[in-house]
């Protein structure tokens, strides 16, 4: 027997030989990177902070949201810490580095974004952020002040694409429609588009006494808030929900709340003061789609200027009657991207493109799917938990 040749083998298997630590680390490795690949090109959890999609989706709702569908997006910002979006969590620094940036791509979907559908992407106006208030809308916070005083009072800092706060609504019109809305009703390509069953409408209700259990109504599923007056109360339900209501012995009537047409509201896309439209009521508007093109005069500019500008990556400028892009006059604008209308199916507690906007291509990010856990968090141990919820797929 060589028993040279035995050693040198022995001897370098035990050098192969990993220690534990090594072996722990390497499963780390593995196991970030193998997460990050999912969450980035396959599936990723997400989780509901507010009440805009009440009925539907409820505030404690968790959801899985597919990238498949409409085709995953290529990351924008690269170099990034695994399983943060845009802020870490204990430091409260920059959790990514936008040193370098890769344009748009997105891989093959099994679909594209259907009317209805439920949809996660970036906030179109999370470009610029007030990081004392982000939960705020820097551009209204512009219009509610100036920029000078909203500059000089909070910290001011810009995120990509990719990093921009993620939200979700329904996408009421994609891409080529026009869409309207008279006194709460939505209507798409001429045809009205009645809220699903599942949203919620603001009411003003007023009983016939002061007597009133109003634990009763919130247990039929209401959301109620008591006015000035003793008699009245703010019903937030579907306009199933208000139909039984209206049977009750108790109520003396029941009033929807609505902005009076014709009446300016400047909160409301695209905030321009020859436009008297409000939250209920405005257009028409044609949404834009990759290789339409638009007149570029005062009537249109007020509507499509952003996405040229911002979305779109082009220098724009208005000299005298005269519109330049990039340097050069132009009469039209071809757009390059589909964009979409979102709105929130509580629609009287929902910021959505009535205030922002179109929803460009490049910031969506997935189509939500199912609810994996919802937790109340009003309720005591088990019943914390909305059981009826678990696994409920989203309509």
């Amino acid at each position: 027997m060589n028993w040279k040749f035995w050693q040198k083998n022995n001897n370098a298997e035990s050098k192969k030989k990993k220690s534990k630590g090594r072996e722990w680390a390497d499963a780390i490795v593995f196991a970030v990177v193998a997460a990050t690949v999912i969450r980035v090109f396959f599936i990723e959890a997400y989780t509901i902070p507010s009440g805009s999609m009440e009925k539907s989706l409820l505030i404690g709702d968790f959801l899985f949201v597919s990238k498949v569908n409409y085709g995953a997006r290529i990351p924008m910002t690269p170099v990034a810490f695994p399983f943060a979006h845009h802020t870490m969590p204990l430091t409260g620094t920059k959790a990514y580095w936008d040193g370098v940036q890769w344009k748009y791509r997105r891989l093959p979907g099994l679909q594209n974004i259907k009317r209805n559908d439920v949809v996660v992407f970036n906030f179109p106006e999370g470009d610029t952020v007030a990081l004392e208030a982000q939960d705020d809308n820097y551009y209204q916070m512009i219009m509610r002040s100036d920029r000078q005083t909203v500059n000089s009072n909070y910290t001011i800092v810009s995120r990509p694409v990719d990093k921009r706060e993620n939200f979700i609504k329904r996408c009421i019109a994609i891409a080529g429609d026009t869409i309207s809305m008279d006194a709460g009703l939505v209507t798409v390509n001429g045809k009205k588009v009645p809220l699903k069953d599942s949203g919620w409408f603001s009411y003003t209700v007023t009983f016939k006494t002061q007597d009133i259990n109003i634990k009763m109504f919130q247990d039929m599923g209401f959301n109620t808030t008591q006015l000035n007056d003793h008699y009245m109360f703010q019903f937030d339900g579907t306009p199933a929900m208000i139909a039984e209501l209206k049977k009750s012995e108790f109520v003396k009537s029941i009033q929807e709340n609505l902005a009076t047409k014709g009446e300016f509201d400047k909160s409301v896309f695209p905030h321009d003061p020859h436009r008297n439209w409000n939250i209920d009521n405005f257009g028409p508007i044609i949404i834009p789609k990759a290789g339409w093109t638009v007149k570029l005069d005062s009537t249109n500019m007020p509507l499509y200027e952003r996405s040229i500008r911002i979305y779109e990556g082009n220098k724009v400028e208005k000299i005298g009657n005269d519109w330049l892009i990039n340097g050069q006059k132009a009469s039209s604008y071809t757009f390059k991207m589909n964009y979409y209308w979102m709105m929130g199916d509580n629609r009287h507690q929902s910021a959505d493109s009535r205030i922002w906007g179109f929803v460009p291509e490049d910031h969506i990010v997935g189509k939500a799917l199912f609810i994996w856990m919802s937790l109340d968090s009003n309720g005591s141990w088990f019943n914390k938990i909305r059981w009826n919820r678990i696994f409920k797929w989203i309509d």
